[in-house]
């Protein structure tokens, strides 16, 4: 199954399969249409000659020109998408173009153009005669050749709003943030109470895994770790009677015939096994979102880095990177992550390594922090965004997290605001945080003594 997802996610990024298929309908239709006229379909149809009663040169002349046509504004929109890559690539981030080679409107619009030139040399090469008794003129297929001229003419217009649109900053992070919040929602339910997770229950009755013996299960191919079939993972340790330890989490690189994940045994593990362990993981040339939402956060990250370089100095596109975090860090706040420990029924069988919170808010803000050094309007931000996240938990380990952050912004700006009146203002929203966060400490207190 994973090895089936991972080929449809390839087959979405890929320019040529949505116009592949329109093109194969086209021609269909095409063949459709002439079958329909050649059993006297037309006849009916010249009771309307100013629709229909086109003439075989006239034809010829008509799907000519618009087949070129065709060609020569395929040729215009490949040109159009290409220069949006590189001015993406360029002023943003690389990590970004599988989301444009993934748009459905590139890709149909592709598909248009190159159906619609398809369409009319199917038709064109079935026009015979010049008049008389002999000549076969497909008045129903020519038609639609004109319709569809016609509807390709709208589509482009749409796409060169579409392109206009897709290349501007708050459109593409506002996309890897809507992506990265679907990916949220999918793998992590909603945590309606707060209460201590699951690891927090089950670690007394943890048993010492350093004393086992663990034989390392090599990986199959080098590559990103895109997903992981968990339930897979679990029902081969139950299988075997073992202990399943990952070596590498989701969006991590492992190296070809080094240790994937790890067993407990007495006894080296069967090639049958590691072919299943290996067929749990799916390992590819980069990172996805999918089952990985710290790579979402990682492309908005790089978004902002690249807007603060002395190159671009875009401090805009910084701060609505740092929105667009704090959205989807507020969106993490109330969810509950998937143990470290997985047990069938009292057993240990699978020692995971997860994503949380504390690690996503680090891989959120630490660079950022590093490249803003004396922008205030981005240290600001930051504070704006730690309040917000302090106000939405009482989850003491979120709250240290959010505190740790908060004291290494008031140490950046001791070091390297000069002002004083700026530093003046950031202590003063500083404090406001610590507030936030206090508070915060003192209702989970009470929360735990009721």
């Amino acid at each position: 199954m994973n090895k089936l997802i991972q080929f449809w996610g390839n087959l979405r990024s890929c320019f040529w399969v949505m116009p592949s298929l329109m093109v194969a309908g086209s021609a269909a239709f095409a063949m459709v249409l002439i079958e329909a006229d050649s059993v006297g379909f037309n006849r009916w149809l010249n009771q309307w000659p100013r629709l229909f009663g086109v003439g075989a040169e006239g034809a010829r002349q008509m799907l000519s020109t618009l087949a070129g046509s065709m060609m020569t504004v395929m040729g215009i929109t490949f040109s159009m998408t290409l220069l949006a890559l590189v001015l993406a690539s360029s002023q943003y981030t690389s990590r970004i173009l599988r989301n444009f080679m993934r748009s459905r409107m590139t890709q149909f619009t592709l598909g248009v153009f190159a159906g619609i030139f398809t369409y009319c040399l199917i038709v064109l090469r079935t026009i015979r005669g010049t008049g008389g008794v002999d000549e076969f003129v497909p008045s129903l297929a020519v038609f639609f050749a004109f319709l569809m001229s016609l509807g390709g003419v709208g589509v482009l217009i749409y796409f060169i709003h579409h392109i206009a649109l897709s290349i501007q900053a708050s459109s593409i992070i506002a996309s890897i943030s809507q992506e990265t919040n679907a990916s949220i929602d999918r793998l992590l339910p909603e945590q309606l109470e707060q209460e201590p997770s699951e690891d927090e229950g089950r670690q007394p009755m943890l048993e010492s895994l350093d004393e086992r013996n663990w034989y390392p299960v090599p990986a199959a191919e080098s590559g990103y770790i895109q997903s992981v079939n968990n339930a897979a993972l679990l029902s081969l340790a139950s299988s075997g009677r073992t202990l399943v330890r990952m070596e590498h989490g989701i969006g991590a690189f492992v190296v070809q015939n080094t240790a994937l994940v790890s067993l407990a045994l007495t006894y080296p593990p069967e090639q049958k096994t590691i072919d299943a362990l290996n067929g749990a993981y799916s390992i590819g040339r980069h990172r996805t979102v999918e089952q990985d939402p710290a790579f979402g956060i990682r492309q908005i990250v790089d978004m902002g880095i690249k807007a603060l370089s002395p190159g671009v100095n875009d401090t805009s596109t910084a701060v609505m990177c740092v929105d667009y975090l704090t959205s989807i860090l507020a969106r993490l706040v109330g969810r509950q992550f998937p143990p470290v420990y997985r047990y069938e029924g009292e057993t240990l069988r699978v020692v995971a390594i997860v994503p949380s919170f504390e690690g996503l808010l680090a891989e959120a803000f630490d660079q950022i922090r590093g490249s803003a050094e004396v922008n205030i309007a981005i240290l600001t931000r930051m504070l704006g965004a730690l309040d917000t996240l302090g106000s939405l938990t009482i989850n003491p380990s979120h709250l240290r997290a959010l505190d740790e952050q908060l004291q290494w912004i008031d140490e950046l700006a001791n070091r390297c605001i000069e002002a004083t009146h700026d530093r003046a203002r950031i202590k003063r929203q500083l404090s406001e945080v610590r507030e936030t966060l206090q508070a915060q400490s003192a209702l989970c207190a009470e929360e735990e003594n009721v």
